[in-house]
């Protein structure tokens, strides 16, 4: 299990956030003066290697009219990742860890392999702030043929098999399968309360974010979709 550091981190998180949302294209834009983040929840997954933090930050940028939330998958390495400087969100330095590498996770294949092998339910959500801890808000489902397939790498792995696409409505990765998993980047909560997928969809991944208003929101993070025939 990840053990989760009660630490300082030289940037901060969301101060790294703040200049590189504007940078995608999926971010729908806010005030002048840039976003306004705030921590609105996530979750972590285990590298089963021990070497790659794995965090998927919900932040809320209240910059806007209205507040929006965006999924943030982040891989933190301790050393770069060969042929990813297009991914790099930013450097850190953490306070019992050092210089950490913080790479949008959507382009690193060890946080992609562990997010597969989560919706298939080979891999168990952890609590974004407790070590050793489940984190009971995210579900998920799956149908269809094992998701092996997709190569991680450690430390210093090259990123080569990962393949991820940014456009305005998220980000799609290429499933072992065949199939895409798009990544739900604006968080939307679910009309009835149900973070349901698509009839047509084979897997789903599904979680909690806090509103401005201090209640709890549920949504769809991600769909997995087949090859089209």
């Amino acid at each position: 299990m990840a053990v989760i550091h009660q630490t300082e981190l030289r940037p901060t998180k969301l101060e790294l956030l703040t200049a590189w949302l504007p940078t995608r294209p999926w971010y729908v834009g806010g005030g002048e003066g840039g976003p306004e983040l705030a921590k609105a929840g996530g979750f972590r997954l285990d590298d089963p290697q021990g070497e790659v933090g794995i965090e998927f930050l919900a932040v809320t940028d209240g910059s806007g009219a209205e507040p929006v939330t965006y999924l943030v998958p982040l891989s933190y390495r301790g050393a770069p990742l060969d042929g990813a400087e297009h991914a790099l969100v930013g450097t850190m330095e953490h306070g019992v860890l050092g210089r950490r590498w913080a790479y949008d996770g959507c382009q690193d294949p060890v946080l992609v392999a562990e997010l597969l092998a989560l919706i298939e339910g080979r891999a168990p959500a952890q609590d974004q702030n407790a070590s050793d801890t489940p984190c009971r808000e995210v579900t998920r489902s799956y149908r269809g043929p094992g998701l092996t397939g997709t190569p991680t790498a450690g430390a210093a792995g090259a990123i080569g098999a990962t393949r991820a696409t940014d456009d305005r409505d998220g980000t799609a990765l290429t499933a072992p399968n065949g199939g895409t998993l798009r990544l739900r980047r604006v968080l939307r909560p679910a009309e009835d309360g149900d973070a349901l997928p698509p009839s047509h969809a084979t897997g789903h991944l599904a979680g909690a974010w806090q509103l401005p208003d201090g209640t709890r929101a549920r949504g769809l993070f991600a769909v997995l979709t087949p090859a089209a025939a």
